[in-house]
C-alpha cells in the first residue's frame, strides 16, 4: 500500500510514520512543511504548504490511504487568549485536502478530530452518541470544537460523493516520544512532564487540579490506525479513542513526580490561563468494531515518556 502521512513532523505524524514503516508491505510518504524532516527508513519526503491550493494539486495520485494528522495546534494559554488560533489554518487545509482526495482515487482517508464537542463530566464515560449538537460547546473549546465538526461534516459529505472510505477518530490526550514539550505549546502531559523535569522546590498547576483528563498512550493509538487500516469497512464512521479511565491533574503531578523521583511543594495558580473542562471517553465501539483497546498502563507510559524526555532533553556529560 501507498500511505501518505500529512503532518508527519508533528507528535502523532512521527510516531504514526514511524510504525508504519516498519511494515516493508508499506511505501511510506510523508509531509514536511516548516519542521526539519528526519530520517526514517524508506520514507519519501515531500515539502508542502497544505493550506495553499496548487501545492496540494496531484499531492494525492497513486496514494491508497491518507491520515491527516497536520494541525495547527497549542496549549491553553493559547486556547484561552488566542482561540482563533485553531480555527482558520485548520479549516482551510483540510477543506482544500479532501476536495482534492474526492478528485482522486484514495481507497481511504484517516482524520485526526478529538473530544473537545463532548460536555464537561468528571464520572461518567462518554460515547460517541452523547454529542448532542443542541447543546453548546465548552466556551474555551467553541473554537477547536466547532473546527473539528466542521471537517467531520466534510468527511461525511464526500463519503457520500466519492469512493473513499473515511475514518474520524475522537481520540484523547495523547503522550508520549516526540510530544510537544515546551510550556507555550504543550498539552496537559507534555507541560507536566518538563515543569516537573525542569522544577526543584515547587511545581505550577494552572487551575484548581481537579480537572479530570484520559490519557492515551501513543503506541495504543498507532495500534488503533493499523487496525482500522485493516479492518474498515464502512464508508463512514466516527469513533471515539481512548484509555477509558479518568485522572485529575493533581493526581497526574504526583504520580509524575513519583516516577521522576521528585519532591515538589503544588502551588494552584487560578489566575493564569487554565481549562476547566474534565472527560473520560467510552471507547467501546472501537472495541466491537476492531478489536482495540488501550493496553498501556499510565504508570507504564509514563515511564517511558519519562525516560525518553530524559534521553533527549537532559544536557548530554
Amino acid at each position: 500500500m501507498n500511505i501518505l502521512v500529512l503532518g508527519a513532523t508533528g507528535f502523532i505524524g512521527r510516531n504514526l510514520t514511524e510504525k508504519l514503516a516498519l511494515n516493508p508491505a508499506n511505501n511510506m510518504y510523508a509531509v514536511s512543511f516548516r519542521s526539519p524532516q528526519y530520517e526514517s527508513r524508506d520514507v519519501k519526503w515531500l515539502n508542502v504548504n497544505l493550506c495553499e491550493t496548487e501545492q496540494i494539486k496531484g499531492l494525492f495520485n497513486n496514494i491508497d490511504i491518507v491520515i491527516q494528522a497536520a494541525a495547527t495546534t497549542s496549549g491553553a494559554d493559547e486556547i484561552v487568549n488566542k482561540p482563533e488560533t485553531h480555527v482558520t489554518d485548520n479549516a482551510i487545509m483540510n477543506s482544500l485536502i479532501l476536495r482534492e482526495i474526492s478528485h482522486q482515487n484514495v481507497k481511504h482517508f484517516i482524520f485526526f478530530s478529538c473530544t473537545t464537542m463532548y460536555q464537561s463530566d468528571t464520572e461518567k464515560k462518554q460515547k460517541e452518541t452523547d454529542f448532542d449538537r443542541n447543546l453548546p460547546l465548552y466556551d474555551k473549546y467553541m473554537g477547536v470544537g466547532y473546527t473539528k465538526i466542521y471537517i467531520e461534516n466534510l468527511c461525511e459529505f464526500y463519503s457520500k460523493i466519492c469512493n473513499t472510505k473515511f475514518s474520524v477518530i475522537r481520540h484523547t490526550n495523547v503522550y508520549g516520544p516526540h510530544d510537544k514539550f515546551d510550556l507555550k505549546r504543550s498539552h496537559v502531559m507534555g507541560a507536566t512532564i518538563t515543569k516537573v523535569m525542569q522544577s526543584k522546590e515547587s511545581i505550577e498547576v494552572w487551575g484548581t487540579g481537579s480537572e479530570i483528563r484520559d490519557l492515551l498512550y501513543i503506541d495504543d493509538l498507532a495500534e488503533l490506525v493499523q487496525l482500522v487500516i485493516q479492518k474498515q469497512q464502512d464508508n463512514f464512521l466516527i469513533f471515539n479513542a481512548g484509555s477509558d479511565r479518568g485522572i485529575s491533574v493533581t493526581d497526574l503531578v504526583n504520580k509524575v513526580c513519583r516516577i521522576a523521583n521528585k519532591h515538589l511543594q503544588i502551588i494552584y495558580r487560578r489566575d493564569k490561563p487554565n481549562l476547566n473542562f474534565s472527560f473520560i471517553s467510552d471507547s467501546s465501539k472501537a472495541y466491537k468494531k476492531f478489536g482495540w483497546k488501550a493496553n498501556t498502563s499510565l504508570e507504564v507510559g509514563l515511564n517511558q515518556t519519562i525516560e525518553w524526555w530524559q534521553n533527549n532533553f537532559l544536557p548530554k556529560e
